[in-house]
């Protein structure tokens, strides 16, 4: 088996895709194989906080090589941060978002009906048990997963014969900036201050994991 048969048979279904991009090294891949593969691809990106400067100037840079403007969309997440309080006061008059109605909105923006994401196969136990139940092709739910069963090695062996551009915010922070953890944001603070201080604009109360973060961190190397 070929690690190109899945995006080669997703081909033959459509000439149109849009790609969940992350700026993670598998959803790169996913993205240039699609732009390989397929004679019209969008990709959208999913933000926790708009308008971070690492992240733009990333965004920027693929854009520019690949000839195509990358769409930025809320993170579905959020709307229940809101609603909920996380990291913020609560304000319950946000309505719960869930990922379906991103992609559908999506789809009707685009007139595209297939997603393409870069979900792996040996990513965690529940994603096995997800992609081994609808394959690589999800006409339910019209998903495809081009990468699917693809290893990390293969991943970066990939970027690594193709040259493709990996963020410097994720080789420097050692991460795709993904979550509100203070772990993370701790990280952000040092490379990226402005950034970070753009962050608790948002998620204020976000600050408290950071000192407890740093806190026990400082303790730990006593």
């Amino acid at each position: 088996m070929s690690l190109l048969d899945q995006v080669k048979t997703q081909s033959q279904i459509t000439d149109s895709v849009l790609v969940s991009f992350s700026m993670g090294k598998d959803s790169i891949v996913t993205l240039d194989l699609c732009m390989k593969y397929f004679k019209h691809v969008q990709p959208f990106f999913m933000y926790l906080v708009p308008g971070l400067k690492f992240q733009e100037e990333a965004l920027a840079k693929y854009e520019k090589h690949y000839g195509v403007e990358i769409i930025a969309v809320p993170h579905f997440e959020n709307a229940d941060f809101y609603r909920y309080g996380s990291f913020r006061d609560a304000d319950y008059s946000v309505p719960r978002v869930k990922i379906r109605a991103i992609y559908e909105a999506l789809r009707q923006d685009t007139g595209m009906y297939w997603i393409a994401g870069g979900e792996k196969i040996n990513d965690s136990i529940v994603r096995r048990a997800m992609l081994k139940h609808s394959g690589s092709i999800d006409e339910k739910r019209g998903r495809f997963y081009p990468v699917m069963y693809w290893t990390d090695k293969e991943i970066k062996q990939y970027m690594k014969m193709n040259h493709l551009f990996y963020p410097k915010f994720n080789q420097e922070l050692g991460f795709s900036f993904h979550s509100l953890a203070g772990k993370e944001l701790s990280a952000i603070k040092k490379i990226y201050p402005a950034d970070y201080q753009r962050i608790l604009k948002f998620f204020p109360e976000a600050e408290a994991g950071v000192l407890q973060y740093e806190t026990y961190k400082k303790s730990g190397e006593k």
